[in-house]
């Protein structure tokens, strides 16, 4: 999936040299409607005083996202999200539960070459993941699994391909701060480790 991801960058950026401007100044907005993938590290960690290793599986979904300008180039930006959904692994035992989860993220973001047709942009912000839903299957079946629910920072880097003055194809990627901490059945089994790489595309209009 990630080569793809950036095949389609390369597309892109390629197709962006013929297209008009969008420029985005003190008091524009902006509404994102795209696609992304939340990608966990491999490796998520050990629960059980590192007895069982864990692995949490991708998910993609429908994403929305909101930019305001409070200067020229310089904007703050929320992302929200469909539900993600990961299916939970245990080594050795196979899938064991899955959980969904909902990780808006707040990002202050400078945006160069605004008035270009092609125009990158970085940020840092704020990531606030809660997790619902929790089940549990397999080897773990009838047992009461609990995701506590996680602060962290997240990055933020991609590059808006103006269609005209109004709207931009956009391909960015974000790392987040995903740690929670792992109940079950009450009892505390360690923490997981989940600090994804959020990428995809989004069709962006400015207002």
């Amino acid at each position: 999936m990630q080569k793809t991801f950036l095949a389609c960058a390369l597309a892109l950026s390629l197709a962006g040299a013929a297209t008009p401007v969008l420029a985005q100044s003190k008091g524009d907005w902006t509404l994102g409607v795209g696609v992304h993938a939340v990608d966990p590290k491999s490796g998520n960690g050990r629960l059980a005083d590192g007895t069982l290793p864990v692995r949490v599986d991708t998910d993609v979904k429908p994403t929305l996202t909101f930019e305001y300008f409070v200067r020229d180039n310089l904007g703050v930006e929320v992302i929200a999200a469909w539900p993600f959904e990961h299916d939970i692994s245990i080594a050795g035992l196979g899938t064991v539960g899955s959980t969904k989860q909902l990780p808006p993220t707040v990002s202050l973001q400078y945006h160069f070459n605004t008035k270009g047709k092609v125009s990158p942009f970085l940020g840092a912000g704020v990531n606030y993941t809660t997790f619902f839903s929790e089940d549990t299957r397999g080897a773990l079946a009838g047992s009461k699994l609990k995701l506590d629910d996680s602060w962290g920072l997240a990055a933020h880097a991609g590059v808006d391909f103006a269609l005209n003055e109004r709207s931009a194809i956009r391909i960015d990627a974000r790392w987040i701060d995903i740690d929670t901490d792992v109940k079950l059945d009450g009892a505390d089994l360690g923490t997981v480790n989940i600090d994804p790489i959020v990428y995809g595309a989004a069709y962006v209009m400015k207002f």
